[in-house]
């Protein structure tokens, strides 16, 4: 029994589509799986543009949008489903989301005000969408499955944007609404990434929710895995981008993923890792397009991870881009207590979460995201604890591995890796599993590889735990 997750480039196209049907039937051959979708790549985005041109009162351009949603999703229809009557009804459910979507777009331009709660509405079409013709396209092709409104199940707070599940309530749903139809042998399709609240309004978990919806699901059902499919061979040395030989890992701690997730790695939503964690339920980060890979384990299973031992010091190398570093230096601070609680009362005060910290006798600097600190109110209350100076356009490059704990001469051997690269900021994490340093942007590429030639040589590159990526 499996949850399966697939993102947007998974199921973004017709081909892509009946690639991830032909896995969910391989699938189906050793369990009744639960599948989540996304929605198509690129869907959302468009959908937060209408929202933002309706808001704005550009009710053209905003209309124009929606007909290319209306386009794309009727298009899939055409190329995916060949019964003329399957595929006429299927074109008016499509045509049925579509005329809601256009009169909350009218309503939102009549008003002239967007609420987070409308945004939210506006986001939820794209995985009502994807689920719609996916499920259809699966029972053409002769595998059982039922569509989901996941909104039934998904019972949220009514925090619009980023709400979180009340989980005695969804727990119960499931066991309610999905536990029977997965007992009869029916997949079930349905969404990740929204939900609602218990009065019913449409609510969605944040940019990437989708992961988190599939692990919770997971944890819910009491699951035997939870499988994240994607278009890369799991997770990675590195970014590829960056260094052509990285490779994919086999198998990490949980630790080590969700440290991953917060320093920049983009394979995983960094919330996905928590209902995992409690049902010490695995995780495995696979390849759509190439699903003989093995990709990623991500256990804390002692006998897994024992059979692939790894001795050598980091597993990933993590980049964080569109960074900036904030220097507060006080005299205040000098044998004071209290200063540190004050400066992130202000973070807190305007919603600035902070990544990266470093502190001195009477310095403090921090690394927040690049676009928070334009803000003219933010810096005037920064400035009153102290003279503030901006660092603009710097990344945060992060290595990660369980062995780093304890370990010496990690920190040597990192700084005389990059002694050609300008250091801008120096922390360690307080996992004890990361060490991270700033460097300014243009510097990245030459950080990265310096590191990942330190710490990943021909030897261990060869070793079991790593794979090279398929198709490379």
């Amino acid at each position: 029994m499996a949850v399966m997750k697939f993102g947007g480039t998974s199921v973004g196209t017709a081909s892509a589509m009946l690639q991830a049907i032909a896995i969910v039937a391989e699938q189906r051959k050793s369990g009744v799986p639960v599948v989540v979708l996304s929605a198509c790549s690129g869907i959302t985005n468009k959908l937060i543009q209408i929202a933002d041109a309706a808001g704005a009162g550009r009710l053209e351009e905003a209309l124009a949008r929606v007909d290319e949603v209306r386009r794309h999703h009727v298009g899939l229809v055409g190329e995916l489903i060949s019964d003329e009557a399957l595929r006429g009804g299927l074109v008016e459910k499509i045509e049925a989301y579509v005329t809601h979507l256009e009169m909350l777009t009218k309503g939102i331009e009549i008003v002239g005000e967007l609420t987070e709660r409308s945004k939210d509405m506006f986001c939820s079409f794209g995985e009502l969408l994807s689920t719609t013709v996916f499920a259809a396209a699966m029972n053409e092709q002769g595998h059982r499955c039922q569509w989901v409104d996941v909104r039934q199940v998904m019972i949220t707070d009514d925090r619009y944007g980023f709400a979180r599940p009340i989980e005695e309530v969804c727990e119960a749903k499931v066991a309610e609404l999905l536990r029977p139809v997965l007992d009869a042998g029916v997949i079930v399709v349905t969404q990740g990434y929204i939900g609602a609240t218990q009065a019913g309004r449409t609510t969605t978990l944040g940019r990437g929710g989708s992961d988190l919806s599939a692990a919770l699901l997971g944890s819910w059902l009491h699951e035997d895995s939870i499988e994240i499919w994607t278009d890369v061979d799991g997770v990675m040395t590195c970014d590829p981008r960056l260094v052509p030989d990285a490779r994919s890992i086999r198998i990490m701690t949980f630790s080590e993923a969700a440290e991953l997730a917060y320093l920049g790695a983009k394979v995983l939503h960094p919330d996905t890792i928590a209902p995992a964690v409690k049902k010490n339920i695995p995780v495995y980060v696979l390849n759509t397009w190439h699903p003989d890979s093995k990709g990623t384990l991500i256990t804390d299973d002692p006998d897994l991870l024992s059979g692939m031992s790894y001795e050598g010091l980091v597993k990933s190398i993590a980049v964080k881009k569109g960074q900036a570093i904030v220097n507060v230096r006080s005299n205040r601070m000098l044998g004071r207590h209290g200063f540190m609680n004050e400066l992130f009362g202000v973070f807190e005060r305007f919603g600035v979460s902070v990544e990266m910290i470093s502190t001195s006798e009477v310095s403090v600097s921090l690394t927040v995201d690049d676009s928070a600190v334009v803000d003219e109110q933010l810096l005037q209350a920064l400035s009153a604890l102290g003279d503030v100076e901006i660092e603009h356009k710097v990344a945060t490059v992060s290595v990660v591995g369980d062995n780093l704990r304890m370990s010496r001469g990690v920190a040597g051997r990192i700084f005389s890796a990059l002694c050609n690269v300008n250091l801008r900021m120096i922390s360690q994490g307080a996992s004890e599993i990361n060490v991270g340093v700033v460097v300014d942007e243009h510097d990245v590429p030459a950080a990265v590889l310096a590191l990942h030639c330190e710490f990943f040589d021909e030897h261990s590159c060869g070793l079991r735990i790593f794979e090279k990526p398929a198709g490379s």
